[in-house]
């Protein structure tokens, strides 16, 4: 009776959860054959980089004034037109690939909308997740996304190489339509979302909305560190990104097929993970557990990948630094939920995109440009008997291998600072 109690309640958040998680599989697939694509054209990091940073810029640069509009507009609504403009502009490459006029600029500008789409889509979807979701069942549905999240990376490299091998980017695209077609059919038709209610209270102007969920975080000091000590973290995390396809797709026992595993072990590793949150108890201290999860991350993947040579161990680092990021993001999403007022966290979730994903698109870029023009050309100059190539190998990819090493340096002393000041949340 108890578990049918559970899914009554839970059903139309289980409902949206799972459309749209299949819905994001096909996007991520699209993004996973689009670097591929991009790569064999040029094989630049810094120019697949790219792909991500024309995605994040505008998601950072209008996040702070979306929450608020957010706040204001209905959340069903709102994602219903962010996932149709987004499809439409999926359409557009499409389109593009068929005719044979594709260029690497017509995705950067594709990337862009799909990122200002993904502004309004993401806070509007926080929120409808904590509208649907009783405050008991938190831990439980944050684990859920992260199973979701890893579900997804397991497969969309495994489902988007095979396709792409077989049948080239076009089926991929349009495998990414039809999951959309799905999700945005079920939101329509058999999800309705509750709104806030707002009898009594005088609308707020945009750039005061807007300020209210900076003064907000501001004032709650737990709350911003959380979001400087991942902005530091993101930074590392997108530069990781930008160098891991060029390392990988370049090393002598690499290839497209090795770099699928490594995502899809990673996918299994964050799975694993995501289901051990769903069902261990609440951490005693969940900013010593957030700590922690990232401490563990920080210190060991980036270094078997830079000290590695071969698969089982780039794989085992893969295992070793996402096991725990679901702890990390569960806990960190159950501070936020409980913390900040329901009425306010359109704004304050937009607010805290700005200033914790800020880094990201900073982090492709340096990572990239890293990889191009400092430690490739670095390695290809060094001598075959010094200490440079013995450490890190020789050839194309070597250069990535000295970024991995340099990441595992600056993770680690950030998380060691970050712990040293948030310790005293960590008292109880």
């Amino acid at each position: 009776m108890k578990k049918y109690k559970t899914y009554k309640v839970l059903r139309p958040y289980m409902l949206l959860w799972g459309t749209q998680s299949l819905s994001s599989l096909g996007s991520s697939m699209t993004g996973y054959g689009l670097i591929l694509w991009l790569y064999r054209q040029n094989g630049s990091a810094l120019e697949t980089a790219m792909l991500s940073i024309c995605s994040y810029a505008p998601y950072v640069l209008v996040s702070i004034f979306a929450g608020a509009l957010s706040d204001r507009w209905n959340k069903k609504r709102i994602m219903l037109v962010c996932d149709l403009l987004a499809a439409l502009s999926t359409v557009v490459v499409l389109m593009l690939l068929r005719s044979g006029l594709l260029v690497p600029w017509h995705i950067y500008v594709l990337n862009a909308i799909n990122g200002l789409m993904n502004t309004f889509q993401q806070p509007a979807g926080d929120v409808a997740a904590t509208l649907l979701v009783p405050k008991e069942y938190y831990q439980k549905t944050s684990g859920l996304r992260s199973f979701s999240l890893s579900l997804n990376t397991i497969l969309h490299p495994v489902i988007a190489s095979a396709l792409f091998a077989f049948f080239g980017i076009e089926l991929v695209i349009a495998v990414d339509l039809a999951t959309f077609a799905v999700a945005f059919v079920t939101l329509l038709f058999f999800i309705r979302i509750p709104e806030i209610p707002r009898e009594g209270r005088p609308r707020e102007k945009l750039l005061a909305a807007a300020r209210s969920g900076l003064d907000w975080i501001r004032a709650n000091r737990l709350i911003l560190d959380l979001i400087l000590f991942l902005a530091f973290i993101n930074l590392v995390a997108s530069a990781y990104n930008a160098a891991l396809p060029a390392m990988l797709l370049s090393r002598k026992n690499g290839g497209e097929t090795v770099l699928g595993l490594l995502n899809a072990v990673t996918g299994a590793a964050s799975m694993a993970g995501g289901l051990i949150t769903a069902l261990m108890p609440e951490p005693k201290n969940r900013v010593r557990a957030i700590c922690l999860s990232l401490m563990m991350s920080m210190g060991t993947e980036n270094f078997l990948l830079a000290f590695g040579r071969t698969p089982l161990i780039w794989c085992l680092g893969s295992v070793l630094g996402w096991l725990l990021i679901p702890l990390m993001n569960a806990n960190m999403d159950v501070i936020f939920r409980s913390t900040i007022p329901t009425d306010l966290q359109g704004r304050v979730y937009s607010c805290r995109n700005t200033l914790q994903f800020f880094t990201i698109p900073v982090g492709y870029f340096l990572g990239g440009l890293l990889v191009d023009r400092v430690f490739e050309p670095l390695m290809a100059a060094a001598s075959p008997e010094s200490a440079l190539v013995f450490l890190f190998g020789a050839g194309k990819g070597s250069g990535a291998a000295v970024m991995f090493f340099v990441l595992g340096v600056a993770g680690v002393l950030v998380c060691l600072g970050f712990y040293w000041g948030l310790r005293r949340f960590m008292k109880n």
